[in-house]
């Protein structure tokens, strides 16, 4: 199904996302792309309804004010300006239009269809997919998290399968965390998964690896080889399924943006591993692929489970990793997030997760004295991720999950709440 789209031309505005949004959330679809496209560039888009021209305070590069071609204005498209000089464009804002505002634009003056929802894009999407895969196949790294399950989820419905997963545990994951992605996918959704337990591989390249760069590095380029291995043993695939995501295009796609950051997908492969890729959701904002994944019908858990990071308890095992530290750490980390669940904390609380230092605490444990390791719990909220503020958890559940956690894990002998906010510090510890 065509959807009709309002266009946002990028000339500085820091709010270009801001403004895409609500126009999303009126039912309608909306791009945002660079100041300079062409005639033909934006003629090539579908069902153009109307052109938003946003500027900003970054709308001089180079010394240089950033301006649109001069053509697009003869093009006839319906067009508002906003804190952008714009004299051929009839109506000029000076700061962010209001719903009511954005409103009128969007349906009264670009006579937009509200057909922008999960329903459609899903069909869309599936179409797509299956006219660009045909009969061949496409590998999937399925980490279990967001936006992977949520690819997987769409995989199957289109092409079943022709896709195959692969799963790699490198030992680093949170409790029983490999094993539902194995019961969802391949038990549930009737994956073609391939499951290759890297455990051993991985904490041998990591022992006596103290330096949290170095620990990120060997597990990333880890990944790589053991995923490498995985698809040089198949067979007739040709295409790679990747979790791209909307804002990863914006950041990497406009000249006036100030940070631009590298996809942090399954890259790095040799070129003679060199598929075509395969996006299902790169049109798509973080919330918009939890609602896909919910329309998909995979389990509210995994839609919305929280950030992990990818070397995942790698960076939550401060300094080298021990076993016996990260059995601490995944045993611990289990409970916080069963008692933030029971206190209904796991959908007030943005991450929350625990830390297990690599150093010993004093303790008192059967009357007498023992060492044991220190838990430090973390519980943040952001918008961005960019600034975190602190939970403030009631004093009854923290002493709850301390108890729990010194009762049910012997080797901690106490545990703290950490309560820097971001900044000073980072969310995460390394």
């Amino acid at each position: 199904m065509k959807q009709d789209m309002i266009v946002i031309l990028d000339l500085g505005s820091t709010e270009n996302t801001v403004v895409a949004r609500e126009i999303r959330e009126l039912g309608v679809y909306s791009e945002i792309h660079p100041h300079d496209i062409t005639v033909e560039e934006l003629q090539a888009l579908d069902n153009v309804k109307g052109i938003i021209l946003n500027g900003g305070e970054n709308r001089v590069v180079d010394g240089k004010e950033v301006e649109i071609r001069p053509e697009l204005y003869t093009l006839g498209y319906p067009m508002i300006s906003v804190d952008y000089p714009a004299s051929k464009c009839e109506k000029q804002l000076k700061e962010l239009p209001n719903k009511e505002e954005l409103k009128q634009f969007v349906f009264e003056e670009c006579k937009a269809e509200a057909n922008w929802n999960m329903k459609n894009f899903i069909e869309d999407q599936v179409e797509l997919i299956r006219k660009q895969v045909g009969d061949k196949k496409v590998l999937l790294a399925l980490s279990g998290g967001v936006d992977s399950s949520v690819v997987a989820a769409m995989l199957i419905k289109a092409i079943g399968q022709q896709l195959v997963c692969v799963h790699v545990n490198h030992g680093l994951m949170r409790k029983n965390e490999s094993e539902s992605v194995v019961k969802i996918f391949r038990d549930e959704l009737h994956a073609n998964l391939i499951y290759v337990d890297a455990t051993e591989r991985f904490l041998g390249k990591l022992e006596n690896v103290a330096d949290p760069e170095e620990k990120r590095k060997i597990i990333g380029g880890e990944f790589i080889r053991v995923f490498e291995e995985e698809a040089r043993k198949l067979e007739g695939i040709d295409f790679l399924g990747q979790g791209t995501i909307y804002p990863d295009i914006i950041e990497s796609g406009t000249k006036t943006a100030k940070c631009v950051k590298s996809h942090h997908n399954v890259g790095g492969l040799p070129e003679d591993l060199q598929f075509e890729l395969v996006e299902p959701l790169k049109q798509l904002f973080k919330d918009e692929v939890r609602a896909c994944g919910i329309e998909l019908g995979l389990p509210h858990d995994m839609v919305y489970r929280q950030p992990f990071p990818g070397p995942g308890l790698g960076v939550r095992c401060l300094g080298a990793i021990t076993r016996d530290r990260l059995e601490a750490l995944r045993e611990s980390d289990a409970i916080l997030r069963e008692e933030f669940a029971k206190a209904g904390l796991d959908k007030k609380v943005w991450q929350y997760f625990t830390v297990v230092p690599d150093f010993k605490a004093v303790g008192v444990r059967d009357n007498a004295r023992s060492m044991g390791y220190m838990v430090v719990i973390r519980a943040v909220n952001t918008i961005d991720a960019m600034t975190a503020s602190i939970e403030r958890i009631d004093y009854d559940i923290l002493e709850k999950i301390c108890a729990r956690i010194t009762a049910e894990v012997p080797s901690v002998s106490r545990v703290c709440y950490e309560i820097t906010p971001k900044p000073v510090a980072t969310i995460e510890f390394e």
